[in-house]
């Protein structure tokens, strides 16, 4: 597994920063034998001490992206060290988000975890939230608009940075046309992903605008632009449900680009196994989840801003199938 050497340093010092605390809040009364089985569950341990907090989840999740289970994953698992209660809520469409967004400092929240997939829809609830004296961590999405918009602190991959590791990799692979699979219009995200391919690869990058929460109507319009387009021999998507949908796209178009993808899940850990993908980059969600139910503890508790007020970045990661070994385990149970 290649890692960004940028994001390996500040993801290692956000870890430690965290668990150093956790020990020193006594947070996990457990050690030995013990502790090492509750490990392997994922995480864990005895609840802190520390007085009950209501944590809220705001995400631009569509249905079906399996993506945002590993976030909640590493999410519950922080919420039960520390606890929290963990609430969570999701819509692809900026104004529900910030409806919920809204329900939630109704209800008092201790604290607000939010992506900002389309920014400028919960700019304005997030200024509430912040005035009414709620701390909010952004993940995933939407980086440089966390500080602007009153954030503590953004956890997840830089877009930008993901991308151009996209296109430097199939420089190397011999690539020279490239399909880049957006599956959610107006997500800055995935717009800043197909940006960065576009700026390191060699090569021409073609967009393709789907409807992802469609899969069959997703498979049918990469399935189209394969058959249309013989000369694409690299296909990126920005999610990992539609790697699948592109390997079937493959089949039925004769193609015979490489599909390789954004994101982690089990399924995409046994097509790299079966060399149905070239390479995934992973940005490792369930850190996000985690580490965002985390900072919101430790700076009730402790006064502390992980990162310092900067982005922490969790990715990216480039995994091929030499890596499956080592992942096959953590994906089986979903952590990665």
């Amino acid at each position: 597994m290649r890692t960004n050497r940028k994001a390996a340093g500040r993801t290692a010092a956000a870890l430690l920063t965290a668990c150093a605390l956790a020990l020193v809040a006594g947070c996990s009364g457990s050690g030995g034998k013990d502790s090492e089985d509750k490990a392997d569950d994922g995480g864990g341990g005895t609840a802190a001490k520390t007085p009950r907090m209501k944590i809220a989840m705001v995400t631009h999740s569509g249905e079906g992206d399996t993506f945002w289970d590993i976030v909640q994953s590493g999410a519950k698992v922080a919420a039960a060290k520390d606890n929290v209660q963990f609430l969570y809520a999701a819509n692809k469409e900026g104004k529900e988000q910030a409806q919920l967004i809204q329900s939630y400092i109704d209800q008092d929240v201790d604290g607000l975890v939010v992506s900002l997939a389309k920014p400028e829809a919960v700019k304005a609830v997030l200024a509430k939230a912040t005035a009414a004296g709620i701390p909010v961590v952004t993940i995933n999405s939407g980086a440089e608009f966390s500080e602007p918009f009153g954030a503590l602190s953004h956890i997840g991959q830089d877009e930008a940075i993901a991308g151009e590791a996209v296109g430097e990799e199939l420089n190397k692979r011999g690539k020279k046309k490239a399909l880049c699979v957006i599956h959610e219009q107006g997500n800055v995200s995935l717009e800043g992903r197909c940006a960065g391919v576009k700026k390191t690869f060699e090569g021409t990058v073609e967009n393709l605008n789907v409807e992802g929460t469609n899969m069959p109507a997703t498979t049918s319009s990469i399935e189209a632009k394969l058959q249309s387009g013989k000369d694409i021999d690299a296909v990126v998507t920005l999610g990992a449900p539609f790697a699948a949908a592109s390997v079937k796209a493959k089949e039925s178009a004769g193609s015979g680009a490489e599909i390789n993808t954004f994101d982690l899940n089990e399924d995409v850990v046994k097509q790299l196994k079966a060399k149905e993908i070239g390479f995934a980059v992973d940005q490792q969600p369930y850190l996000q989840g985690y580490l965002a139910v985390d900072e919101l503890w430790l700076n009730k508790n402790n006064g502390n801003v992980i990162g310092g007020g900067k982005p922490v970045l969790t990715g990216p990661a480039l995994v091929t199938e030499k890596d499956v070994p080592a992942l096959e385990k953590f994906t089986a149970r979903g952590t990665r």
